[in-house]
Formats: C-alpha cells, sequence, structure tokens
C-alpha cells in the first residue's frame, strides 16, 4: 500500500502540507518556550514575592486577624484558614503539580498552587511558611484558556495556507491535465482544438510544442487517407475493366474466367483492409447490448457446412462501445477461425476478473508480457476453433500489420486482419489475448471494461 500519491499534484500539495504543518508545529513550540513560559514563570516569581511580603514578620504559624483585613484591603490578597479557604472558594479551584514544583523551589519549601475562575482569577497557595494556611492572590488580565486564541489562530493559519497552496497547485496543473487528455485524443486518431497557452512558461513551452506535434500528426494522417483513397481508385478502375473483360470471355475459358474474379474478389477484399486499417473510426460511442450484438454476428456468419455455436454464462450490462467497430472484431476473428480450422467453432461471452501476474502468462499476448496487468472487472468475447494452434514464437508477431503467410497461419489475406482488432480494441481501452486451448486449438479473448 503506497502511503504518498504518485502524482505530481498530489505529492505537491503533501510536500506543501508537511511544511506549513512542521511550521505551525515550530511557531506553537517557540511561542510556548520563549513567550508563555517566560510569562508563567515570571508571574510565578511575582506571585512568590507577594507570597514572602505576606510573611515577612511571621515567625509561627498564625497572624493577626487585624492585619490580615488590613492587608486584604489594601492589596486584594487574603489570608485564610484551611476551613475559611474552603468556604471562600478553594473547594473549587482545580490543583497544578507543574506550577506547585515551580512555586516549591521559589520558597524553599513544599508548597501548593490551585487556581479557580469565577469573577475573579484566583491564585490559592499555600506556603511552606505557614502549611495551615492559604493565600488567595487576585490577579486581573489573565484568562485561563489563554492559549487556546493561539493554536486556534495556528490551525486557521495553517488551514487557509493548505487551501491556497491546493488551488495554486491545482491552478498550475490544468494545463498539464489538459495535455494529457489531449494526447490520448492524439492516440485513438482524434485531433482535439489547439490547447490555449496557460500555466508557467515552461508548461506553456511543452503545450505550444504539443500544438504544433498535433497539427503535424493529423496533417500527416489527412496526406495518408488521402494517398490510401487516391490508390484505392486507381486500383479499383483498373480491377472494374478487367472484371468486365472477363464477362466478354467465351465459355471455353470458364476456368480462367472464374480464377480472375476470384482474383478480383481478393484484392477488393485486401484494398478494403488497407482502408479499414488507415481510417479512424469517427462513429460516437453509446451504450449496446454486448450479448445481442455478438449473436447477430454468429447467425450472419455461418457457412454450410461449418458449426458455429454462441452461449453466454451471464446477462452482460451495456457496455459503452462503437457497434460498427466491435462488430467488425468479431466478424475479423469468426472469419479467421473459419480460414484456419476445420472443425466447430464457439463463440462465449461472459464476465472475468483478471488478476493476473505478468511473469506467471504462458502463451497470452497483449502488446508485450510486461504490459498485461488487469486487475478490474471486463467483458469478454471468447473464439474457440479446433485449429493446430500457433507456436509460442509467432504469437506476439500476429498483432503487427502485414503478418502473414507461414509464418502466421496461412498464406490468404493480407495480415492486416489481427492488427485491425487490436487497434479497434485499444481504441475500446480493452484488450485482446491469443492462447493455445489445452485440448486443441486456438481461443481469441477481447477485453472490454464494463466501466
Amino acid at each position: 500500500m503506497k502511503i504518498f500519491p504518485r502524482s505530481a499534484f498530489g505529492q505537491t500539495i503533501c510536500l506543501i502540507s508537511m511544511l506549513l504543518i512542521l511550521n505551525q508545529v515550530v511557531s506553537y513550540v517557540s511561542i510556548a518556550l520563549y513567550v508563555i513560559q517566560p510569562h508563567s514563570q515570571q508571574m510565578n516569581e511575582l506571585l512568590a514575592k507577594q507570597v514572602r511580603v505576606v510573611f515577612i514578620d511571621i515567625k509561627d504559624q498564625s497572624i493577626n486577624n487585624e492585619l490580615a483585613h488590613a492587608f486584604h484591603d489594601e492589596t486584594g490578597i487574603g489570608v485564610y484558614t484551611q476551613a475559611r479557604a474552603l468556604h471562600s472558594g478553594l473547594a473549587d479551584a482545580v490543583s497544578y503539580p507543574h506550577r506547585s514544583e515551580e512555586m516549591s523551589l521559589l520558597l524553599d519549601g513544599e508548597a501548593e498552587v490551585r487556581i479557580s475562575q469565577g469573577e475573579e482569577y484566583l491564585f490559592w497557595i499555600r506556603p511552606p511558611q505557614a502549611p495551615n494556611l492559604w493565600v488567595k492572590i487576585p490577579l486581573a488580565g489573565i484568562e485561563e484558556h489563554s492559549a487556546s486564541p493561539l493554536l486556534l489562530l495556528l490551525i486557521v493559519m495553517g488551514s487557509l495556507s493548505v487551501i491556497g497552496a491546493w488551488l495554486f497547485v491545482r491552478q498550475l496543473n490544468q494545463p498539464l491535465k489538459a495535455l494529457q487528455k489531449a494526447a490520448e485524443q492524439v492516440g485513438k486518431g482524434e485531433f482535439p482544438k489547439p490547447l490555449k497557452l496557460k500555466g508557467t512558461s515552461e508548461v506553456a513551452e511543452v503545450t505550444a510544442a504539443f500544438n504544433q506535434m498535433s497539427q503535424g500528426v493529423k496533417q500527416l494522417e489527412n496526406d495518408r487517407n488521402l494517398l490510401m483513397e487516391g490508390i484505392s481508385h486507381d486500383l479499383r478502375t483498373p480491377l472494374t475493366r478487367i472484371r468486365l473483360a472477363s464477362e466478354m470471355m467465351s465459355d471455353q475459358d470458364a476456368f480462367l474466367k472464374d480464377g480472375i474474379e476470384n482474383d478480383i474478389d481478393d484484392m477488393n477484399d485486401i484494398i478494403d483492409q488497407f482502408i479499414d486499417y488507415i481510417r479512424p473510426d469517427k462513429n460516437a460511442a453509446e451504450l449496446l447490448e454486448l450479448n445481442l450484438l455478438v449473436s447477430e454476428v454468429v447467425n450472419a456468419e455461418q457457412v454450410h457446412g461449418r458449426n458455429i455455436t454462441f452461449s453466454s454464462n451471464t446477462e452482460l450490462p451495456l457496455i459503452l462501445m462503437k457497434y460498427i467497430a466491435i462488430k467488425r472484431v468479431v466478424v475479423n476473428l469468426i472469419q479467421n477461425a473459419i480460414r484456419y480450422s476445420d472443425g466447430d467453432i464457439a463463440v462465449n461471452t461472459g464476465i472475468v476478473d483478471y488478476q493476473v501476474d505478468p511473469l506467471k502468462l504462458q502463451n497470452i499476448v497483449i502488446k508485450k508480457q510486461k504490459d498485461f496487468t488487469v486487475t478490474q472487472p471486463y467483458a469478454f468475447i471468447e473464439i474457440h476453433d479446433q485449429g493446430e494452434g500457433i507456436t509460442e514464437n509467432e504469437i506476439e508477431r500476429l498483432f503487427q500489420p502485414f503478418t502473414q503467410g507461414d509464418t502466421a497461419r496461412g498464406g490468404e489475406g493480407s495480415g492486416l486482419g489481427l492488427a485491425i482488432v487490436k487497434r479497434i480494441v485499444d481504441n475500446h481501452n480493452g484488450h485482446i489475448l491469443l492462447k493455445n486451448h489445452t485440448e486443441g486449438g486456438l481461443v481469441a479473448q477481447v477485453l472490454l471494461p464494463l466501466s
């Protein structure tokens, strides 16, 4: 479990918060040591001197009542016996051991200090000169909780400082978050409007460089699409002429005519795959039923002499996805299974919560094994054929464009089918897995996030 956040925003806030808290603690301790404590010591010394004045001429543990009354009238300081002191407010006073220890040192003997607060702030001191008497000394301008406003002030100042730091760092972090989202969009083939140059000069320079890069990538994408469309048009035109010419061939050349038409169909399919691989999907994602989509594809892809079955072990929730794109994924995988196997084909859907250690993966590839760490629930589409499977060395290469021929599973097609599938799945924040089944055949599994 990580204690500190990994983001720069969180780390900056934690650093500033810790520095502010440390500053507040140091400030409070400094005030306590250099202001409150000296003030308390001075007060104790003043109280001790006043006690000494009261008993300056006392040789025993008694005091003249008239002298006590006169002293009280002049100074407000009273001397009481234990019983009178309890009746006059000593019973409500609170004992302070620390002050008692300091007073004992100042009066050269064991003393006790109690403090009560009512209409007046009263110090009750039992001096060592007269252990049976209590000296009551009133002090004005002192509150019992005088340290509380200081503590409250420090807390308020610290809180306002943390809030200000949070707002400041958030303001600095906003351009970076916008840059992150824009980079993710460019990675998916979407090109947002140029970002505003905000934040510090360094962040503004990075944003300007990103805008320039994004415009360059967009121009390259447009040029590539234009080039592909031109090639497609230029190739389809002669293919159409060849098809028209083949229609005019005699019946004696029927076998040659069929071969030419099959080659033309294959070339058109290859051109379509090139366009599908290059052209970005501009359709908006929507909440759809995955089981219904897969069922429609399975019914449409049924071919004579092959048994394609579909089953689902659970009712799936609505999933945010692009209908045409995910349909193309299922179609490509089923057609691959038909092309490279002879037996039955099983299509399944369900929900799985992967918690996989990448080092323990066997015959499973998503980009690279080290990139695969899935810890959230996914909906899966699984296509299992009864073919010969694939060697471990070939699995990772299958997702690369133009991988086909003997190094893959056959020599047909352009080698873009799985590359197209992988691009679509990546754009849905999903994963594509290939693995050899323990009972034979190849299993292709597509994982789509539920959230």
